[in-house]
């Protein structure tokens, strides 16, 4: 048995109603709770384990979506617009579900079907998706003040408890990094325009230059990030100013 999808009456063709998806006020507590993006987060850690990343998981994504929202919150957006910001980095890494590459690309592409599909306002889905789609530094680029919020507050989550391996003597260079970092703060000061990353780094285990080895394209990332804020970052390791 066919249906049919239109009708033809002389010359016109016409479409018959359907009942329209009605558009929801999503909100962070919404995202969070969801089933299928908790078990999305999960498998795309457990993905990035098995390839030997650091942890991408809950503690992760929890700290992008306060940081974020926090930096927003700080410089004077509304409400929503943190919140947006806030779903934004708690869903940014899903696309490591299907690879580690273009991680970002997919994640957006992901999470455009989540958020439709709970009703979203097209105009906020389009917000959170750019900024999930941008946030990585291969090919990211602060384009909106989401985006880059999220950059910073990703960009930032440098600190030992990211890293899984036990085995210091078998440590990678990123193991080495991220277990030397002992204190991360991002500190926001909005009286003289300034986000600083504050790092103490234990240099026995490694060396300063370790860090810029591999998260220097990241930290001039978080440079064009600020600068979209009308900030200025700068870098501070062991109470000396790196950037």
């Amino acid at each position: 048995m066919y249906t049919k999808l239109f009708y033809s009456t002389g010359n016109q063709v016409s479409i018959p109603n359907r009942k329209e998806i009605p558009m929801l006020n999503v909100t962070f507590e919404d995202i969070r709770n969801n089933e299928e993006i908790k078990t999305y987060i999960s498998a795309a850690d457990k993905a990035l384990s098995e390839l030997g990343y650091t942890e991408h998981s809950f503690a992760h994504v929890t700290r992008c979506a306060e940081g974020a929202s926090s930096i927003l919150r700080r410089l004077g957006y509304d409400q929503r617009e943190c919140e947006l910001a806030q779903i934004a980095g708690y869903i940014h890494d899903i696309g490591n579900i299907i690879n580690r590459v273009d991680h970002a690309q997919s994640g957006a592409v992901m999470a455009f079907r989540i958020l439709d599909k709970l009703g979203m306002e097209p105009s906020e889905t389009a917000r959170i998706i750019c900024a999930i789609g941008n946030h990585d530094e291969s090919t990211g680029v602060a384009v909106s003040a989401i985006s880059a919020a999220l950059i910073l507050a990703d960009k930032s989550d440098v600190r030992r408890s990211r890293v899984r391996n036990s085995d210091i003597a078998s440590f990678d260079i990123h193991d080495r990094v991220n277990f030397a970092v002992e204190k991360s703060n991002l500190e926001l000061d909005t009286q003289h325009s300034v986000i600083t990353l504050f790092l103490e780094i234990d240099t026995t285990l490694s060396s300063v230059m370790d860090y810029f080895e591999i998260f220097l394209k990241r930290m001039l990332l978080c440079r064009k990030a600020a600068e979209y804020l009308g900030l200025k970052f700068r870098l501070n390791i062991n109470g000396l100013s790196m950037l």
